[in-house]
């Protein structure tokens, strides 16, 4: 059973706030919209990348819409309770409540499709339903956000991975060398450029430092491949370590590895590095990649607000 979307959530909401005869808080009302959802634990306890739970951060929006359409007010920061306006919905016989339905409430469509400014010319030039299309039904703010993130995200990592195989073996090496460097590894970029691409030493592309005081060492093997790497790639790999007595080996490829391959370096501690991970560190590393555009999303600073501080 998947998690109800936030649209779906309003109306057990509503129902839930019309049973009782005093404010709730939203936190309680989401733990007893959970209780009654009959989802499972691994379901519930689900989260955003930022760490907010998913089921409670969509009652909070449904309440959140709700309140903008009037049906549900707030006497007091957090608690909720259902409007004058919200008693006069039928709801037992509503099969859902969506945007569309909010639509007919003038605090929502001022909330979803912007407010009269002092000349009473709309803000957006948007009709009313190509605005419900243009906020889809089913995510939260938040949720369309991360989805529109990773699409970008995901078009990039693309991109980066053909413009990486487009070039010569030669530059997949020194992109090799670029990332570890950018992320800790190799002590400096002179001490890493030296030790990478030069060993030729069966199956071993290069060696490089795993500190700054060179303490240790970790044995590479980078290669620009379009087929996928297959085990016997990785028991050359392995045997090379063997007879270099080392310890630790990282194998990075701009293709995939087969499952043969991964059970294969999981026994020998071999770690693998595909086309999709690697082109993800270097985004987390900002190599080869450059911020286009950021935006802040901000939240109340209840300590602000806390008179005791003052």
């Amino acid at each position: 059973m998947s998690l109800p979307t936030y649209d779906q959530l309003m109306l057990p909401l509503m129902r839930l706030l019309s049973e009782l005869d005093q404010p709730i808080k939203i936190s309680d009302a989401a733990d007893v919209l959970a209780e009654r959802s009959n989802l499972s634990e691994e379901d519930l306890n689900q989260t955003l990348p930022s760490g907010k739970n998913i089921f409670k951060d969509r009652v909070s929006w449904a309440k959140t819409y709700l309140v903008k359409a009037g049906l549900i007010q707030q006497p007091e920061r957090a608690y909720c309770e259902i409007s004058d306006l919200g008693r006069t919905i039928d709801l037992k016989n509503l099969n859902a409540i969506t945007n569309e339905f909010l639509a007919q409430f003038d605090g929502f469509k001022s909330f979803k499709f912007g407010k009269k400014n002092e000349d009473e010319s709309e803000v957006k030039t948007l009709t009313d339903a190509e605005s419900l299309n243009v906020y889809p039904e089913t995510q939260t703010p938040e949720e369309m956000i991360q989805t529109t993130t990773e699409l970008l995200k995901s078009n990039l990592k693309n991109d980066l991975l053909q413009i990486i195989k487009d070039k010569s073996p030669l530059f997949f090496e020194r992109l090799v060398v670029d990332l570890l460097v950018a992320m800790g590894y190799g002590g400096s970029h002179q001490d890493a450029a030296q030790a990478i691409g030069k060993t030729n030493d069966g199956g071993i592309d290069g060696v490089i430092s795993e500190d700054r005081l060179g303490l240790d060492k970790i044995y590479i093997q980078a290669k620009r491949w379009e087929n996928t790497v297959g085990r016997p790639d990785i028991q050359q790999f392995k045997g090379a370590l063997a007879d270099q007595v080392a310890k630790k080996g990282v194998f990075i490829t701009t293709s995939s590895f087969s499952k043969e391959a991964i059970e294969s370096a999981k026994k020998s501690g071999i770690v693998l590095i595909d086309g999709n991970k690697l082109t993800s560190l270097m985004i987390e590393f900002g190599l080869g990649v450059q911020i286009e555009r950021s935006f802040h999303i901000y939240k109340i600073d209840q300590d602000r607000f806390d008179e005791d501080n003052f």
